[in-house]
C-alpha cells in the first residue's frame, strides 16, 4: 500500500501570512459585508477551523489587516527627504505613497471605499485617517516655504489627504493611468498649496 505524500506543515507566520493576504484581496474587491471566511480560507488554501486558530472572527481579521496598514503609515513620515528642494522633496514623498498604494491596493480600497464593519472598525479608519493628516501636517511643516497660520494646519492636511484619496480611486477605475502622471499631478497640486512662487 502506497502511503501519501506528507504534507509540509509551514510555519505559523507563514500561514498567518497567507491568511492575511488572501483576506486582504477579498476584503478590497468585495468589502467588509461580502467576504466570508469560507472564502478567505479557501483563498489561503487552509481550512476554515484552521483560520479561527489565528482569528477568531471576521472583525479580528479585518482590524488586523488594519493595523498593518497603520503602522505602514507612519512609515512615510521617514520618507521625507531631510536635503534638497521642496518639489523634489514633496515628489519623492509621493513616490513612495503612490509604489505603496499600487502594490497594497486593497488596502486603500478597504480604508476609503469600503464603509462595512462595526463600531470598532470604524473608529479604528477614524485613527487611521487622524494618522495620515498627523504625517501630513509634520511634511507640511518640513516642506512648506509660505507661512501656514497652526489653525490652517489639520485643515490643510485633510484637503490634501482627501485630494489624494480621490485621485486614488479614481486610478483604481482608470488602471491606463501611469504612476508617474500621477504623481505628477499631485505634486503640482501640492507644489502649489506649499512652494512659494519664484
Amino acid at each position: 500500500m502506497v502511503k501519501p505524500p506528507e504534507r509540509k506543515r509551514l510555519p505559523i507566520e507563514e500561514r498567518r501570512g497567507l491568511i492575511v493576504e488572501a483576506a486582504g484581496r477579498l476584503f478590497g474587491e468585495r468589502g467588509y459585508a461580502a467576504t466570508r471566511l469560507d472564502d478567505v480560507a479557501a483563498a489561503a488554501g487552509v481550512t476554515k477551523p484552521l483560520l479561527y486558530r489565528h482569528f477568531d472572527s471576521k472583525q479580528a481579521l479585518y482590524l488586523a489587516l488594519l493595523e498593518r496598514h497603520r503602522a505602514d503609515l507612519g512609515s512615510f513620515a521617514g520618507a521625507i527627504p531631510g536635503e534638497g528642494p521642496p518639489q523634489e522633496r514633496l515628489r519623492a514623498v509621493l513616490q513612495v505613497w503612490f509604489a505603496y498604494v499600487e502594490s497594497h491596493s486593497y488596502a486603500w480600497k478597504m480604508l476609503f471605499r469600503d464603509t462595512g464593519g462595526g463600531d470598532e472598525i470604524q473608529a479604528f479608519r477614524l485613527g487611521v485617517h487622524a494618522r495620515a493628516r498627523a504625517v501630513l501636517i509634520e511634511m507640511i511643516r518640513e516642506v512648506s516655504e509660505v507661512p501656514i497660520p497652526r489653525r490652517e494646519l489639520e485643515p490643510l492636511a485633510e484637503l490634501m489627504s482627501m485630494g489624494m484619496a480621490s485621485l486614488v480611486l479614481w486610478w483604481m477605475d482608470n488602471p491606463g493611468a501611469s504612476r508617474e502622471a500621477i504623481v505628477d499631478a499631485m505634486t503640482r497640486v501640492w507644489a502649489g498649496l506649499l512652494i512659494a512662487e519664484p
